[in-house]
């Protein structure tokens, strides 16, 4: 179910804004971007004091990784994975559990933050790809379980030692989420923070509008140049994309999607390509893209009017009709064009 984001960005959201300085009331606007989490961030603001707060955004950045990356060899989650009784578990990891197995009671295990074996075993991760059978996808999927996990005194207690955590899907956009913290702790409410394609809007720019992003149009090919699908202004919320598009194999004409079902052990079928979801925090709209992605579009309709909190952006593919666009009614009022 997870997606790759550390190694590979599945799908980008274009930042529709300018850079420069904004005196207006008093307010200049500061721009930058870097490197994180093996993808981009971009962090625009507008501070009256003009202060550039890159240093520490990327001071918390390499914090995070040292806590919840799989490609840090002894961050926090590294070890647990590797079986080390003796790490010590910090507020990051702690936090990034608790909301994770949140999206996974309320998505019916839909998301699973255990799901890494199944999507190491099928080829989307660093490591190599093994052949794949019935046989092995169960055995596999007898270790592969959110609810045979749990926090008790600050240790991780598994029921079968084989499990391993994957916050990929979750992670990210809690990064989002503390690098806005980092600024509202500054007094600044007026930002937008973009950690690759997982987003954050505080506030409204100085003369009132909106931040305004895009939603990428998927591409049948890798290769294929990249468009905006649909421009919506956003404030005070969060988005998060996933799609299925641009991270899969091929192997005897058959199109394997890196968004894993852990309920079945295999890679989805159905024809959504992309799906954008509003939540209040980046965190939970990261989580919940990953999971709709997996659900399909039925299912999480009935997710959806049950949590009247998030709203989604759908895009499918027809073989007549070719790219469907939908959206929950509660989208329509963020769409501009």
């Amino acid at each position: 179910m997870q997606t790759m984001k550390n190694a590979l960005i599945v799908v980008f959201i274009f930042l529709i804004t300018s850079y420069g300085c904004d005196t207006t009331k008093q307010e200049y606007k500061i721009s930058f971007a870097g490197e994180a989490q093996g993808t981009y961030y971009a962090i625009t603001y507008y501070d009256a004091k003009n202060r550039n707060l890159q240093s520490e955004a990327d001071s918390l950045l390499a914090d995070f990784d040292q806590s919840v990356s799989l490609w840090v060899p002894q961050s926090i989650i590294s070890r647990v994975n590797q079986g080390d009784s003796t790490v010590v578990l910090d507020e990051i990891f702690r936090y990034n559990f608790e909301l994770s197995t949140e999206m996974a009671r309320l998505t019916d295990g839909y998301f699973d933050f255990t799901v890494s074996p199944l999507v190491e075993a099928w080829g989307f991760s660093f490591k190599g790809k093994i052949p794949m059978t019935p046989a092995r996808v169960d055995s596999i999927k007898s270790f592969v379980n959110w609810q045979n996990v749990s926090l008790e005194n600050g240790k991780v207690i598994k029921a079968d030692p084989r499990t391993r955590f994957d916050f990929n899907a979750i992670a990210q956009g809690h990064s989002v989420d503390l690098l806005g913290k980092l600024l509202e702790s500054k007094g600044i409410d007026r930002y937008l923070v973009d950690v690759g394609g997982e987003i954050r809007a505080k506030g409204t720019k100085p003369d009132g509008s909106k931040w305004r992003v895009g939603i990428e149009k998927p591409s049948l090919e890798p290769g294929d140049e990249r468009s905006i699908q649909q421009v919506i202004e956003i404030q005070d919320k969060s988005l998060a994309t996933s799609g299925s598009y641009r991270k899969y194999y091929e192997e005897n004409g058959k199109r394997y999607s890196h968004a894993i079902n852990p309920k079945t052990g295999y890679p989805v079928t159905h024809n959504l390509l992309s799906v954008t979801v509003i939540a209040p925090t980046a965190a939970e709209a990261d989580a919940l893209a990953t999971a709709i992605l997996v659900m399909g579009r039925e299912k999480s309709l009935e997710l959806i009017d049950q949590n009247p909190s998030i709203e989604a952006y759908f895009i499918s593919w027809d073989k007549e009709k070719g790219f469907v666009t939908e959206w929950t009614s509660g989208f329509e009022t963020y769409i501009t064009e």
